[in-house]
């Protein structure tokens, strides 16, 4: 699309039924849990537990996930650097709305560029939480079940994250979960409690 056929004649519409009236009603606030790190490294298992934690002490909850997102809305792109800054900021964008929607919105996506994450969090404000799923490329590659990084390493696949392209760890999240250290258990404690004691919960 060229920037001429471009829409400039665009508002914000604003509802009756705003951000703190959600919260109010869903007894938590509506934020943006980011988790980041390399692949293998549990970050859609840490993010599902975490799922099932806060909800079943019933709050209202979402999973975007990185592979699920693929299916659909980001179908169209590739892993090159540029599609992946291109997937990052499409789902910056629809995690920002589920959190006006009063959610506690989970993302699992590698999302390797710390300038991609920032986006997201100029986007999201206070309402975004950075959770770096942190394990070594050692440990990751053990978990393989897809043998990805045995791939990786062979050259047959491009492009991926923590062999052939970089990985930009976080340099201040909010949490670091070291999931080659602590148990799912202990892992899904951490991030819990951090809710709780910052105020998004309770």
């Amino acid at each position: 699309m060229s920037e001429a056929s471009k829409s400039t004649n665009i508002t914000w519409h604003l509802g009756e039924v705003d951000q703190a009236k959600r919260e109010a009603l869903n007894g938590h606030k509506g934020a943006v849990l980011w988790f980041t790190g390399l692949s293998g490294s549990g970050k859609s298992t840490l993010a599902n537990a975490v799922e099932l934690a806060l909800h079943q002490q019933g709050a209202h909850t979402y999973i975007l996930d990185g592979d699920n997102v693929r299916h659909g809305l980001n179908k169209n792109l590739t892993f090159s650097d540029e599609d992946r800054m291109e997937n990052i900021r499409r789902i910056g964008e629809v995690a920002r709305l589920f959190s006006d929607a009063g959610i506690l919105t989970l993302t699992a996506f590698i999302s390797p560029f710390r300038a991609d994450r920032a986006v997201v969090r100029e986007l999201m404000g206070d309402r975004f939480v950075e959770v770096h799923v942190k394990a070594s490329v050692e440990v990751c590659e053990s978990r393989d079940p897809k043998g990805l990084y045995q791939k990786a390493r062979a050259g047959e696949i491009k492009d991926f994250t923590g062999i052939s392209s970089p990985y930009e760890a976080p340099e201040a999240p909010e949490i670091i979960v070291d999931t080659g250290a602590l148990s799912i258990e202990d892992s899904v404690a951490q991030v819990v409690d951090y809710l709780k004691h910052s105020g998004l919960m309770g």
